[in-house]
Parts: C-alpha cells; sequence; structure tokens
C-alpha cells in the first residue's frame, strides 16, 4: 500500500489573518441582523494598533461600524495595550462605499426575468468556480489532519480564555501530519503547537502544560504512539504576536478556513462576503453536496465543483469526482445531484436559509466540520434523496 504524510495547520481567532477575517463577518453580521438583503463586501487590514476596513456595501440600513469593530476586536482578547494592538485605543479607519453599479445590475439583472422566482432567478455576483469536499475519515466528514489541527487551535484558544493559563495570549497556530498507509490515516507523525505568551514564563512550563491540557484531551490515543513528535513553540519564544507581530488581511486563510490542503480550492475568500457572492455561497452549496453524497454512502471520498457566470443563475458546470470510490459512475452522481439539488445563487440562499447573521462564528477554526454550530450547509438531510435517485437509475 502507498504510504505517506499529509500535513493541515489551523490559526486561534487571535491570529492577525483571524482577526480580519473576525472583524469582516461581524460587519457582515451586522448588516444582515437588520437587513437581510444588505449586498456587503468588505476586506479588513490589521497592523500594529491600526484597523483599515476597506469594500462596498449597499443596504437599506446603517450601523455603527466602529462599536462592532471594537467588540470583535474585544471578544478576541486584545484588550491590553502591553499586546500592542487594544480594542479600545486602535485607530480605526474606513474606506466604504456603495456597491458598484455594473456589479449590481449583473446580480439584479436575472430577478427581472421571472417575477415570480425573483429570489430563485438571482444572478451569480460573480464568474467563478467553487470546490466542495468530504470524507469518511471523521465523523464530521472532514480530512483528519485539519479537524485534528482545528480541535488543538480551538482547545488552546479555551484554556486561555478560561483563565487555565493566564500566561497565554490571543495569537496562535497548530499543525498536524497524519501518515496514511493507502487511504486510510493510520497514525499521527507530527504535532507543532505555536503559541504567544507572557514574557516570563519558561519554555519547560509551556511545553508541559500544552502537552498536558491542550494535546493530550484533543488527539486522540489511536494516533499517537512512540514516535509522534511532539514541537510546541519550536522558535523557543512567542512573545511578540498578533497585529503587532505581523499584518493581517481578510480571506489569507482559505486553506485554513476549508479542507486544509486536501482538496482543490477555486481561490475565493469567504469573509466579509455576503450570500450573493458565490465565493461564499456557492462553496457552502458544494460542501452540503459532498457532504450528502458521503453520509448517503455512494462514495468515500468526494470533490465538487461549480462554475457560475457573473448575473447567470444556473451554473455553467457542476463536476463530480469520487476519486474511485463511488459505489456507481461519477456520471451518474453528476446527473444525480444536477436533478436533485438547485445549485442556482438565489435557491441555495432560500434552501439554507443564508441571510441571517451566522457568519462571524465561523471565521475561525473551519466553515465546515463545524457540527457544534448546526450550519445548514453540515446537514445531511439529501443523503437520502440523492440514495434514492441513484437506485431508481439502477433499476
Amino acid at each position: 500500500m502507498k504510504s505517506f504524510i499529509f500535513t493541515s495547520e489551523s490559526v486561534t481567532k487571535g491570529h492577525p489573518d483571524k482577526v480580519s477575517d473576525i472583524i469582516s463577518d461581524s460587519i457582515l453580521d451586522a448588516y444582515l441582523e437588520k437587513d437581510p438583503t444588505s449586498r456587503v463586501a468588505v476586506e479588513t487590514v490589521v497592523k500594529n494598533n491600526t484597523i483599515i476596513l476597506v469594500g462596498e456595501i449597499s443596504s437599506a440600513i446603517s450601523i455603527d461600524s466602529e462599536r462592532v469593530v471594537r467588540q470583535a476586536i474585544r471578544d478576541i482578547g486584545y484588550t491590553r495595550e502591553e499586546l500592542g494592538f487594544n480594542a479600545d485605543t486602535a485607530e480605526l479607519i474606513l474606506r466604504l462605499d456603495r456597491q458598484s453599479p455594473d456589479i449590481a445590475q449583473g446580480v439584479d439583472r436575472a430577478m427581472e426575468i421571472r417575477n415570480t422566482e425573483k429570489e430563485a432567478e438571482l444572478g451569480a455576483g460573480d464568474q467563478g468556480m467553487v470546490f466542495g469536499y468530504a470524507v469518511d475519515e471523521t465523523p464530521e466528514r472532514m480530512p483528519l489532519p485539519v479537524s485534528l489541527a482545528h480541535r488543538l487551535a480551538k482547545r488552546l484558544t479555551q484554556v486561555r480564555e478560561d483563565g487555565v493559563f493566564p500566561y497565554l495570549r490571543p495569537d496562535g497556530k497548530t499543525q498536524v501530519s497524519v501518515r496514511y498507509e493507502g487511504e486510510r490515516p493510520a497514525g499521527v507523525d507530527t504535532i507543532v503547537v505555536s503559541t504567544q505568551h507572557d514574557p516570563d514564563v519558561t519554555q519547560e512550563r509551556i511545553r508541559d502544560d500544552i502537552v498536558r491540557e491542550v494535546i493530550t484531551p484533543v488527539i486522540p490515543g489511536q494516533w499517537l504512539d512512540g514516535n509522534t513528535k511532539i514541537l510546541i513553540n519550536p522558535t523557543g519564544r512567542f512573545v511578540i504576536g498578533g497585529p503587532a507581530g505581523d499584518s493581517g488581511l481578510t480571506g489569507r486563510k482559505i486553506i485554513v478556513d476549508t479542507y486544509g490542503g486536501a482538496s482543490r480550492h477555486g481561490g475565493g475568500a469567504f469573509s466579509g462576503k455576503d450570500p450573493t457572492k458565490v465565493d461564499r455561497s456557492g462553496a457552502y452549496a458544494a460542501r452540503y453536496v459532498a457532504k450528502n453524497i458521503v453520509a448517503a454512502g455512494l462514495a468515500k471520498k468526494v470533490e465538487i465543483q461549480i462554475a457560475y457566470a457573473i448575473g447567470v443563475a444556473s451554473p455553467v458546470s457542476i463536476s463530480v469526482n469520487t476519486f474511485n470510490t463511488g459505489t456507481v459512475p461519477d456520471e451518474v452522481l453528476q446527473e444525480a445531484v444536477s436533478a436533485v439539488v438547485d445549485l442556482r445563487p438565489g435557491a441555495i440562499i432560500h434552501n439554507l436559509n443564508l441571510r441571517r447573521p451566522i457568519y462571524a462564528q465561523t471565521a475561525a477554526y473551519g466553515h465546515f466540520g463545524r457540527e457544534e454550530l448546526n450550519l445548514p450547509w453540515e446537514k445531511t438531510d439529501l443523503a437520502r434523496v440523492l440514495k434514492t435517485y441513484v437506485e431508481e437509475k439502477r433499476k
């Protein structure tokens, strides 16, 4: 059997790029809460004690952007001057305009075709392709490396916020390398945890604490053995972090947001974009379809590609790849998806109920596999429908 090692990473919500994602999605949520039809495309830059918001917003309401931004930063944990980035003292620069009328007409045009199907005929907000992926390696049907990396990052944040280790600071990164035998996970080869900390704590204490309270409770013993390598703060010191240590930008962690590199990516980020942008809604729908195919037992692993043209409601292409793990040919599954699932952006928005303020909670620790959040694209209510269609085709 082929043996290989595959690695994925995650970052905590205090990582500068995730700070930017959380701010952008917090702005989006604030608009959707009061006006569900708001069109939002916001990107955030953070560096030192400065925040810059740029983008386009069209909405019937206005919000207190400064209040939203500062509360988001406060919730992350940047509340002390010694961190170099402080929710209460940071300079905020706003560069926000209305959505371009050229883009708006592309989205609106299809809505004018059929008055009775305005939502379903909503044109795609841009051209582009998106990918969805699912695999039977974990209960949530995510690749094991990124699943474990996210769980480590979340636990690292939890022990900081709960005061278990008061010396921890908000920034942090995790990385998990999984050894595969054939196509199945066989064990964890390497674990890397880098955590920001106060200057007066020893690296020996950090290592002991992280192994005991972060790694051991998160990584199931079945994946660990005497050969598993554990690296804690491998540079030896991580005091300066967050926006004081590195600039942050919305959309710079798209592989962390998705499948940890196990699947291809269309290139579009999620955070700060309302669901008329298929970068977001289309990718969520692709994950929904992929997860339901695996949940139905129709494949052990599957990747879905959907492509859109701006202003056009129906996808220009749909592709299904089961990597030779499907119970039927990929062409049959592709036909089933096209027949059973309405992948027009407006239909996705309606069927997954996406015009809601649910996005800030997805900005860190991944948009997929988050079963604790009860996200609509993680449901498996489509599995039986897909399986029934395929079984009818077999007759």
